[in-house]
């Protein structure tokens, strides 16, 4: 493990169980989740606008994201994301995401390989945009190793 991946767990971990309490989801499979969507929290999206998902600014406001925007541009599109007011708001919505629109996901949260499967294989990812679902899979599985580990090492 790297220092900045123990780094991000240490940092993470508190808005990970709060969440995790708040919509009955695994903490871990949020750290691996937000870990492989934030390249474990150094993305622009996430140092400047708190998204550690990659949620993109559609749907109504809520408790959580009070409808801020960042917009990426990329060579032949411009993509709306949300921004937070805070990490905590970034984890609690993703977790109120899963719960209320992944629920084959959110069920099998409290083991991270069946969880992986779920998300991997949902609505949640989109080949069209290049997405290869079963490396997203198996990157989910070895993020949630790798935090087990760090966790282990700073006695959480």
């Amino acid at each position: 493990m790297k220092p900045a991946q123990i780094s991000f767990v240490k940092a993470c971990l508190p808005a990970a169980v709060s969440a995790g309490a708040v919509f009955n989801l695994n903490p871990l499979v949020i750290l691996a989740q937000a870990a492989f969507e934030s390249g474990w929290g150094t993305s622009s999206l996430a140092q400047e606008s708190h998204n550690y998902f990659g949620l993109t600014a559609y749907g109504c406001s809520n408790a959580y994201w009070h409808g801020g925007k960042t917009t990426v541009k990329g060579r032949s599109y411009s993509l709306d994301f949300r921004r937070y007011d805070t990490r905590e708001h970034s984890f609690l919505d993703f977790a109120r995401l899963i719960r209320n629109n992944y629920r084959s996901a959110w069920q099998v949260s409290h083991d991270p390989q069946a969880y992986a499967k779920e998300i991997a294989y949902s609505r949640y990812i989109s080949e069209q945009n290049g997405d290869n679902r079963e490396t997203y899979r198996q990157s989910l599985i070895l993020i949630a190793q790798t935090i087990r580990a760090v966790l282990a090492l700073i006695g959480a």
